[in-house]
C-alpha cells in the first residue's frame, strides 16, 4: 500500500494571518521551534508562507543595488524593485509584508509520500502545506515529518 501525505503530514498546522504582527509569528516559530508558518486569510486559503529565511532581512539588512552615476543621473546595474523588496521585509511589521507569496509550492493530502518528497528535494523547500480541493490548508509536511516517518518504518 503506497504511503500519502496525508498519512505523514502534520494536521492542523499552527498558521498566521497577513494582519498578524511580525514579533508575534516570530515567537511562535521560537517557541514552537518551527522554521515555517503557512498564512492563511480569513477563509483558511492559503496566501503565503513566513519562513525564517523571511525574517533573516531583519538581522542582515539591505545592501543598496550596484549604480553608476552619468551626469548626474543613477543608473542602476540591478533591479531596483529587488532592493524595494528587500527593504520592506527589513522594515516589515506584520506577517503580510514579510512573507513570501509567489510560487507557493502545495500539495494534495491523497498524494503519494514519495511525489512530495521528491518535489520538496527537487525545488529545495523545507515543508509544504497541505491543501484541500477548496485551497484550504489542511496539513503542514515537513521534511522532518518525512525522516520521522522513514525511522518509524524501519
Amino acid at each position: 500500500m503506497t504511503t500519502t501525505v496525508a498519512d505523514v503530514m502534520s494536521r492542523d498546522p499552527i498558521v498566521v494571518k497577513p494582519e498578524t504582527p511580525l514579533q508575534e509569528a516570530i515567537k511562535i516559530l521560537a517557541e514552537r521551534r518551527i522554521s515555517g508558518l503557512p498564512v492563511v486569510d480569513d477563509g483558511g486559503q492559503l496566501v503565503g508562507i513566513v519562513s525564517e529565511t523571511d525574517l533573516m532581512w531583519r538581522e542582515t539588512g539591505v545592501t543598496l543595488p550596484p549604480y553608476i552615476m552619468l551626469l548626474d543621473s543613477v543608473i542602476y546595474l540591478e533591479n531596483p524593485a529587488k532592493y524595494e523588496r528587500a527593504l520592506h521585509k527589513a522594515l516589515g511589521q506584520t506577517v503580510g509584508e514579510v512573507m513570501t507569496k509567489k510560487n507557493l509550492l502545495t500539495i494534495k493530502p491523497d498524494k503519494p509520500l514519495r511525489d512530495a518528497a521528491q518535489l520538496m528535494h527537487e525545488r529545495s523547500v523545507h515543508r509544504l502545506p497541505v491543501v484541500d480541493d477548496t485551497g484550504k490548508v489542511v496539513g503542514i509536511l515537513t521534511r522532518g515529518d518525512i525522516v520521522r516517518h522513514l525511522a518509524a518504518s524501519q
